[in-house]
């Protein structure tokens, strides 16, 4: 299982390590991920493996978005599913 975090805010250190970190204490594996900073606002995407998450999905939400709140940044965690159907045609 997989799932889609995106993080947008205005740019500042170790936001990169802050949500890989937690990624990693929790066993989701980071699969792909692109970042850019525009004018100093951060945007990144990142494509994550769940399926060895020792952690129910809510709580890892709930954990990512707790971090991101801490770091002054938008943490949004979704489902590969639930992304999947929302971008079908």
């Amino acid at each position: 299982m997989n799932a889609v975090i995106t993080v947008l805010g205005k740019d500042n250190v170790g936001i990169l390590a802050k949500v890989s970190n937690e990624c990693a204490n929790v066993g989701v594996n980071i699969i792909e991920v692109t970042q850019s900073v525009l004018q100093g606002m951060f945007a990144m995407i990142m494509f994550v493996d769940i399926t060895e998450c020792t952690v129910p999905f809510a709580h890892l939400v709930d954990t990512l978005t707790e971090k991101g709140e801490q770091m002054g940044v938008k943490v949004h965690v979704m489902h590969e599913d639930i992304f999947n159907a929302m971008h079908k045609i």
